[in-house]
């Protein structure tokens, strides 16, 4: 068999694990593998590299992805781009198409199995968390470690000066990454894109905890947030990409001025940015990353196409591509009951 691989969408700690866990699966069953570089554009031009035992075995560690990655959708210039990467599969003789990304590069990977039978197997990743069908994405435990990390450091410099500090951190539809970081570090506040935040009862406890003794304070932004009565996202530049998202970023700058101007209290804020994305992989993410790309593997040589390997308590199950692109994984009621138990 001939198995072709790729990863779409924004980078991630864990991508390297799952190229090294499909390619040892296919090669201990006699297959072969190859990387299309830059996720969906290397497929649609046929670009390509060997992915062999080889040259494979000590990327576990890494941070980001060997073959490269990209935000290219086949489905925007559907008529140009879909057949020459179906053109493109044929002529490389491949058995198998291996999507490792996100919402977007799974949704990818489901229209073609279903507009084409596209033999297809997606493997989920997003620091985001916010794909269904898994309990985890790999790359999450890595971002929230990471993010736990820097606001810790940030938390020395607001204690020491007696400031409210912002940390602004990623998550576009799902807080997950902020919602599990604000209550890593006891963070006097959250906000999430679930829930628009009424800015007036936040810095009314701010204040509260300033009169109770509390001389700093620590609030967690998820860039995806809203203020009731505010815009409805902040973005950074309204430009959409090939996926019709907008790039957001600067909610942790209003959440910041407006803490200060209704408080009087000096407000700071920091924003996290790609270095959640970037770095060495935990050894959570390296060992879910691995174990989901044995069980990609699997899925190729069992033919069961169209679907993706998931994460359920701690088995590595498969369910349909389509389920799991169908609805955002949100932050769920009970998280967001505890989290904001700390908060009142």
């Amino acid at each position: 068999m001939k198995v072709g691989l790729l990863t779409g969408g924004g980078d991630c700690p864990g991508l390297n694990p799952v190229i090294r866990g499909v390619v040892r699966s296919i090669h201990n069953a006699g297959g072969e593998c190859l990387g299309f570089i830059n996720g969906w554009k290397g497929a649609i031009n046929g670009v390509t590299m060997p992915l062999t035992i080889e040259n494979t075995d000590d990327i576990i560690g890494k941070g980001g992805t060997i073959l490269g990655s990209s935000r290219t959708n086949p489905y925007k210039e559907k008529d140009r781009d879909v057949p020459k990467l179906l053109e493109t599969y044929k002529r490389l003789g491949l058995d198998a198409l291996v999507a490792i990304g996100g919402d977007d590069t799974l949704g990818v990977a489901s229209k073609l199995y279903a507009d084409y039978k596209l033999n297809t197997i997606g493997c989920p990743k997003t620091i985001d968390n916010d794909l269904s069908c898994t309990d985890v994405t790999f790359g999450f435990d890595t971002a929230i470690n990471i993010a736990m990390e820097a606001v810790e450091r940030v938390r020395t410099t607001v204690e020491s000066h007696r400031r409210i500090g912002v940390v602004e951190t990623m998550g576009r539809h799902a807080g997950w990454i902020a919602c599990e970081v604000a209550m890593a570090v006891g963070a006097d506040y959250v906000l999430l894109p679930e829930i628009p935040v009424n800015i007036d009862d936040m810095c009314k406890m701010l204040l509260k905890r300033r009169e109770g003794g509390k001389q700093w304070g620590m609030v967690i932004v998820s860039e995806g947030a809203k203020l009731i009565g505010g815009t409805d996202v902040v973005t950074r530049n309204a430009t959409l990409d090939a996926f019709g998202h907008e790039q957001l970023g600067g909610i942790g700058q209003l959440v910041a001025q407006l803490i200060q101007e209704k408080t009087g209290i000096e407000t700071r804020e920091v924003v996290l940015g790609h270095i959640q994305r970037g770095g060495s992989p935990t050894a959570f993410d390296r060992i879910l990353g691995t174990r989901l790309g044995l069980g990609a593997g699997r899925l190729v040589q069992e033919k069961k196409f169209g679907r993706m390997v998931a994460l359920a308590g701690t088995k590595i199950i498969d369910v349909a591509i389509a389920d799991a692109v169908g609805q955002m994984k949100q932050v769920s009621p009970d998280w967001i009951q505890d989290v904001y138990e700390f908060s009142k």
